[in-house]
């Protein structure tokens, strides 16, 4: 089918490729033009700017959008909401905060246009793998652009999850999930690390990929990288975060859910920032004034 995909970023333009390689015919604009490259050969089609889409596209035009969450997204979809036509569909593929999705389906409806949020999920790995891709919006507009999901997806990695906002939901908790495995397998290898023991942590997860009730994706990931940097030399502990961890934790506040593992995995995230703790400075001049504890000087 033809649409058009705004935004070519690592996930963007991964998305795109998949796309042109399943045989759907692509309209492509990204404000950097050096994103272009290897997708006009495998035939997309360069938008000058985002009003040309209007006569690059067919009704119902389909617009994916892979811009970052947050200002440059609204800025995007609001200029959407100028270009397009009664019946044609945004899909924001992004991180959004999902209340962000809802507020712009509501104004979308206004205009008559279609809006879908689209978690996606595979990183830079799927191009070659497929996304999983966490859908929500109104089922006439899903049924439009679900030759594009079915491409993008895996075999039964694309599931129409609920309603307009229930996509990006999905995907937040999703992402909270994932803050609390990687913490679990940071800690854990840190313990197997400190121990007395002298231990090949490469060894020890890839070994760990083999039957073990802990193996995942992530934890082949692991193995890979200590393949490449046995040591891990180079690499600082400092963690982002996207905002979706917050998000999640956030919700389970809102909702009374109890969720303390994704609550201080990103708690640790933020730790992992610090080039020195003003709260440890004050655990240890109080230690040092109650109980004489020596200060260990900076």
């Amino acid at each position: 089918m033809k649409a058009a995909m705004i935004g070519l970023g690592r996930m963007g333009h991964n998305m795109a490729e998949r796309l042109l390689r399943h045989g759907h015919e692509l309209v492509i604009f990204n404000r950097t033009t050096s994103a272009y490259a290897g997708l006009v050969e495998l035939g997309a089609t360069v938008a000058p700017d985002l009003a040309s889409l209007h006569a690059l596209l067919t009704p119902p035009r389909v617009v994916w959008v892979m811009v970052p969450a947050g200002a440059p997204t609204e800025e995007v979809i609001t200029q959407l909401f100028e270009i397009l036509e009664a019946g044609d569909i945004i899909i924001d593929g992004g991180n959004s905060n999902f209340r962000d999705s809802m507020r712009r389906a509501q104004a979308a409806r206004e205009r008559g246009l279609f809006f879908i949020d689209s978690g996606t999920s595979g990183g830079i790995w799927g191009l070659q793998n497929g996304y999983c891709l966490m859908v929500g919006g109104e089922p006439e507009a899903v049924e439009i652009a679900r030759p594009l999901f079915i491409d993008l997806a895996p075999e039964d990695g694309f599931l129409h999850v609920g309603p307009v906002g229930s996509g990006h939901f999905v995907k937040m908790v999703h992402n909270g999930i994932e803050y609390g495995l990687l913490q679990a397998y940071g800690e854990g290898f840190e313990i197997l690390k400190a121990s007395e023991f002298p231990l090949d942590l490469p060894a020890v997860a890839k070994l760990w990929n083999h039957g073990s009730v802990v193996r995942s994706w992530l934890l082949e990931l692991l193995e890979k990288a200590y393949a490449e940097n046995p040591d891990l030399k180079g690499i600082r502990g400092y963690v982002e975060d996207s905002g979706e961890g917050r998000w999640t934790v956030e919700e389970a506040i809102r909702e009374n859910v109890p969720a303390p593992v994704i609550t201080l995995s990103l708690m640790a995230r933020f730790s992992s920032r610090q080039e020195e703790s003003y709260s440890a400075k004050v655990i240890a001049a109080l230690r040092n004034q109650f109980g004489g504890h020596p200060i260990k000087p900076e």
